[in-house]
C-alpha cells in the first residue's frame, strides 16, 4: 500500500483540463503523489490539448477519459478544474478535501476563434495557467 496521497482532477467530460492537469501532475510530481483525472461524464480525449503538452513536453496520449464512478480509488484530494464539475461533484465516502481551481474551457473559447493559430493560443494560456497551479500544489495540500 502507498503512502501517497491519491489525488483527483475532476472535470465535466475528462477530456481537456482534468486531462492536462494529470499530465503536469505526473510529469512535474509524480514521484511525490498518485494522480489521476476524471469526469462526471466522458468526453474522450480532446485533440488540441494533446497537441499544446505535446508541444510542451508532456505526452497526454496514453490517457483515457474516465468516468469518476468507475475509477475505484480512495481519494485524499479531489480539485475540481471546471465550474460545472464543481456544482455537480458528486459525494465521496472517503469524504476527501475538495477544492475548486476553476479554469478557461479553452473548447469553447476556440469556438469563436478567428484561426487556428488562435484557437490553440486559448489552449496554450489554459496549459500554461494549469502548470503554474500545479508547480504550487502543495499551497493546497
Amino acid at each position: 500500500m502507498s503512502d501517497k496521497l491519491n489525488i483527483l482532477f475532476l472535470c465535466t467530460g475528462n477530456s481537456c483540463r482534468s486531462q492536462m492537469a494529470e499530465g503536469w501532475a505526473k510529469a512535474l510530481k509524480g514521484g511525490k503523489y498518485n494522480f489521476y483525472s476524471a469526469g462526471i461524464e466522458t468526453h474522450g480525449l480532446n485533440p488540441n490539448a494533446l497537441k499544446v503538452m505535446a508541444e510542451a513536453g508532456v505526452d497526454i496520449s496514453v490517457h483515457s477519459s474516465d468516468n469518476v464512478s468507475d475509477l475505484g480509488v480512495v481519494f485524499d484530494m479531489v480539485f475540481t478544474v471546471c465550474g460545472h464539475a464543481d456544482d455537480n461533484c458528486p459525494v465521496f465516502s472517503s469524504a476527501p478535501k475538495v477544492i475548486h481551481v476553476g479554469f478557461d474551457d479553452p473548447p469553447k473559447l476556440a469556438k469563436t476563434a478567428a484561426s487556428e493559430e488562435e484557437a490553440l493560443g486559448h489552449y496554450r494560456r489554459v496549459r500554461d495557467e494549469i502548470r503554474y497551479f500545479v508547480e504550487r500544489i502543495e499551497e493546497y495540500l
